[in-house]
């Protein structure tokens, strides 16, 4: 079963967090929507944060994983916001899950993407445990590849004490290198969900472009479009209350 981080009660919430990501990331976004009549579940996906690992990793895999959670918590319907590769879980979760009741993706279309993670896979694979490093020594060797702050900062959250004097990555970094190539993949152009979807996309982000609308609209053709400004891909870091007004502007219309 997968971790979750769960707080509020009210309408059932599930979030979905990117590559490399975890529940954490999501922590004052979730107690903020806790706040406002809901009950929050931010989910660790397979191979993140302190879900199982697996050598089988796709989205149809995570999709069954999530599947497998709401089933255990005997919910009706439910609201699935997904982020980035946690979009493309959402996006066809909604596809194959009736309960799913509205759909909210951020930063991500249904198409495929090119692999663009080597820098930072790199980076992440030049850290040797074994030398005992510590938080600074690992920041420092991923500095060399990873020149973005910020990205380091997201990566360096996943380190915790895997024994008293060892670090280690909370994912599960050797199935992730050698899976990269699914994250980009593109989802089946026959899967849909008919129900109302919410796309917030970063203004200053590539991910989401105006050409893509129209197609995504073919699988979702409830689509909402609503464009953050001054936001990049992490859009719900960069611009959080105005990424949580849309959100609840958009659950509280139905």
């Amino acid at each position: 079963m997968l971790y979750a981080k769960v707080e509020g009660s009210g309408k059932p919430l599930l979030i979905l967090h990117g590559f490399f990501g975890m529940s954490d990331n999501w922590k004052s976004i979730v107690t903020q929507l806790a706040a406002q009549g809901l009950e929050v579940h931010a989910l660790d996906l397979r191979n993140h944060g302190r879900s199982f690992h697996s050598e089988e990793f796709s989205y149809d895999a995570m999709v069954q994983d999530v599947i497998h959670y709401v089933d255990a918590q005997s919910w009706e319907n439910y609201v699935v916001i997904g982020h980035s590769m946690g979009g493309k879980v959402a996006m066809l979760l909604a596809a194959n899950d009736a309960r799913v009741q509205q759909l909210i993706v951020a930063d991500i279309g249904p198409k495929y993407y090119a692999p663009h993670h080597q820098t930072i896979l790199k980076g992440l694979n030049a850290i040797d445990f074994n030398t005992k490093p510590n938080r600074g020594e690992v920041d420092e060797v991923l500095s060399q590849h990873i020149t973005e702050f910020g990205v380091r900062q997201f990566l360096l959250k996943n380190l915790y004490w895997q024994t008293p004097d060892t670090l280690a990555f909370r994912f599960n970094l050797k199935v992730l290198t050698e899976k990269v190539e699914e994250v980009g993949k593109a989802l089946p152009s026959d899967k849909s969900f008919l129900g109302p979807t919410l796309f917030l996309y970063g203004k200053k982000s590539n991910y989401v472009l105006p050409e893509d609308m129209l197609e995504i609209r073919k699988q979702f053709p409830s689509a909402q479009f609503v464009g953050l400004e001054g936001a990049g891909h992490w859009l719900h870091a960069e611009k959080p209350q105005e990424f949580l007004q849309e959100v609840l502007r958009f659950i509280h219309q139905f």
